[in-house]
């Protein structure tokens, strides 16, 4: 499905993004010392105008020196200032065309500044990992930062041999020549540029599942020290796949991949088609499964069908905390039911000025919003009873495969598969702040 542009900047995030182009494909050619975190890199980066003649354009990249910027072969008159690589043509690009864009880059890579800290490329004790959401991607890259623009990537990377590299995609070669590898890496799907994830580590490579006939290849990449508490912890993620394949469709990667870094990190991170865990997360004892279900969760809700605008959050984190309780309620746990009940006893002890619809930007990570939207989706599901939510629920991740969606495209959505209106239900739980009534099965949709 076509992406759906958002008009304009992103409202919570004015300097990231440039609406007026989109990008088609990213071919990143990286090479990366460890030791002195020294990254050097090339971007080609296939774009499309919009519907004016493109005099001028950004890309967000951080402090790193530019050595040369080509569009279409040309030279172009460029600025690089304030995590904006201003490029000027030599020759405006006609509405509609393709363009190419050459960047050369290199320097020492470290987080961007936000207000949730450092966000991207960071720097390990012995290795690197990349967590970007949401505006951490031009720590290490050049890119039109914005969820709503997402292209294929092609990434290339050269490291010291004894260093593995893991990307979201598919795995095309790996190359060892001297003391380097170099290993490139697919990914055909449609991605957005915070969810271009990377680790970079000494990690042992295990077999989660045999995919057998269609089934989805499924890696581990860990610390050997942690294999034996990873070998428990993530044993039930095949069978996660096979419950969210029923309930949400078919899985929308090639493959799927956990890394575990030796460090602790605060929360796990997704990235297409790969989640990041911290040691932290692996403990032997299932402690984190349902930090599991839910990054898993994400490669459908937040990765697959991405949002036009950051304004939306919800439709990502809402629809993976209810994952965990539907992964909880399928695999003998407590029901969603009692895990709605509880989230909604804690929220009603909380602030009830946070609107899902429009968080602000200061509360897009608020633990609210996970709990309320879980609770929301939980009051859909009462009120158009199981049927008709589980078909609402796989339309929506297979129309809007590839895609951007708002708010208002879920609530459109909705309604083709509702028995009633809902209403009441969105301006409720959706545009409202005060908490309502915790959601109850309707009569029908027993069983």
């Amino acid at each position: 499905m076509a992406v759906q542009q958002a008009a304009g900047s992103d409202p919570y995030f004015p300097d990231n993004g440039d609406a007026r182009y989109r990008v088609h494909r990213y071919e990143l050619t990286l090479d990366y010392r460890p030791g002195p975190n020294r990254l050097s890199g090339t971007a080609r980066i296939n774009g499309i105008a919009g519907r004016s003649p493109l005099s001028e354009f950004f890309l967000n990249l951080a402090d790193f020196r530019i050595g040369r910027v080509r569009v279409d072969g040309r030279q172009p008159h460029y600025t690089h200032r304030g995590g904006k690589l201003r490029v000027r043509p030599a020759k405006p690009v006609r509405p509609g065309a393709a363009f190419t864009v050459e960047v050369h880059w290199s320097g020492n890579p470290k987080p961007v500044n936000s207000p949730w800290g450092g966000l991207g490329w960071e720097e390990l004790e012995d290795g690197a990992l990349v967590a970007s959401q949401p505006i951490g991607a031009p720590s290490w890259y050049p890119c039109n930062d914005r969820p709503a623009d997402k292209a294929s990537y092609q990434i290339s990377i050269t490291t010291p041999s004894a260093y593995a590299v893991v990307a979201g995609g598919r795995l095309l070669t790996r190359t060892t020549r001297a003391s380097t590898t170099t290993w490139v890496y697919e990914q055909a799907a449609p991605t957005s540029s915070y969810l271009v994830g990377l680790a970079i580590g000494k990690y042992q490579t295990v077999v989660l599942a045999d995919p057998g006939l269609g089934g989805v290849p499924q890696h581990g990449h860990i610390p050997a020290q942690l294999l034996p508490e990873f070998s428990r912890d993530f044993a039930r993620q095949p069978q996660m796949m096979h419950v969210f394949q029923q309930l949400f469709g078919p899985y929308p990667f090639d493959e799927y991949a956990v890394v575990v870094t030796e460090e602790e990190l605060d929360v796990p991170v997704e990235a297409q088609g790969l989640s990041l865990f911290g040691s932290n997360h692996v403990d032997g004892a299932r402690s984190s499964e349902r930090l599991v279900a839910h990054e898993l969760a994400h490669q459908w809700f937040g990765n697959s069908v991405s949002i036009a605008d950051w304004r939306h959050i919800w439709l990502n984190e809402g629809f993976a905390k209810y994952a965990e309780w539907l992964w909880s309620e399928r695999s003998g746990g407590r029901s969603a039911q009692q895990l709605a009940a509880a989230a909604h006893r804690l929220l009603s002890g909380l602030p009830q000025d946070l609107r899902l619809a429009d968080p602000g930007r200061k509360s897009m990570f608020d633990d609210r919003l996970y709990e309320r939207g879980g609770l929301t989706l939980h009051a859909v599901r009462c009120a158009m009873g199981d049927d008709a939510f589980f078909r609402m629920l796989r339309g929506w991740a297979g129309l809007h495969r590839g895609g951007a969606v708002t708010t208002t495209t879920f609530t459109a959505h909705v309604a083709r598969f509702a028995p009633e209106p809902l209403d009441d239900v969105f301006d409720a739980w959706v545009y409202g702040a005060e908490l309502p009534p915790l959601p109850v099965p309707e009569t029908r949709a027993a069983g």
